[in-house]
């Protein structure tokens, strides 16, 4: 099986649901932001320590599931209450060493700079999926997940600062 197809010449694309829509849809730029958080996370997995190299590919599996609720829009639903309260529980893992005492200038090192792109990609992809939900009704357990998701992505980045010294705030 070949990867070109040709079926999205004109612009549109099949989805799980077996429809076809169009490649500008709320859907498809949701999925897109989702999808390339996820090849960001690929490069940035390579600047970071075993346990966060762990982690970050749990999440992309993670991120499949999601691209498939939205896809399948609302009636595929793998990732929910469980993956989040894991992150939660990662999130404050990392804040019980770090200890932020105002804003942060991103970036001190490679590895938090490569987490903080992911962060900010994490954010668009929640506002892309937050505009799927309000004006399509699904993809709630994906909203959320992201929000969680852009936390842990700064705390991890802040955590890999901490231990190096390097945390640098905004005066």
């Amino acid at each position: 099986m070949s990867i070109t197809t040709k079926t999205g010449d004109k612009g549109t694309t099949g989805i799980f649901t077996g429809e076809r829509i169009a490649k500008d849809s709320p859907i498809i730029e949701a999925n897109g932001s989702i999808d390339e958080l996820s090849s960001f996370m690929g490069e940035a997995k390579h600047y970071v320590d075993e346990e966060l190299r762990e982690i970050l590919e749990r999440i992309q599996i993670e991120l499949y599931s999601l691209m498939a609720e939205i896809a399948s829009k609302g009636k595929y639903k793998k990732v929910g209450e469980k993956e989040i309260r894991w992150m939660e529980e990662i999130i404050h893992k990392f804040e019980e060493g770090v200890k932020l005492e105002r804003f942060v200038l991103p970036g001190s090192v490679i590895a938090s700079a490569k987490l903080d792109v992911c962060r900010a990609i994490a954010r668009r992809a929640e506002r892309r999926v937050a505009r799927v939900v309000h004006d399509m009704g699904f993809g709630e357990n994906a909203l959320v997940y992201l929000n969680r998701l852009s936390d842990l992505l700064f705390i991890m980045a802040r955590y890999i600062e901490w231990k190096e010294g390097k945390i640098k705030y905004v005066e």
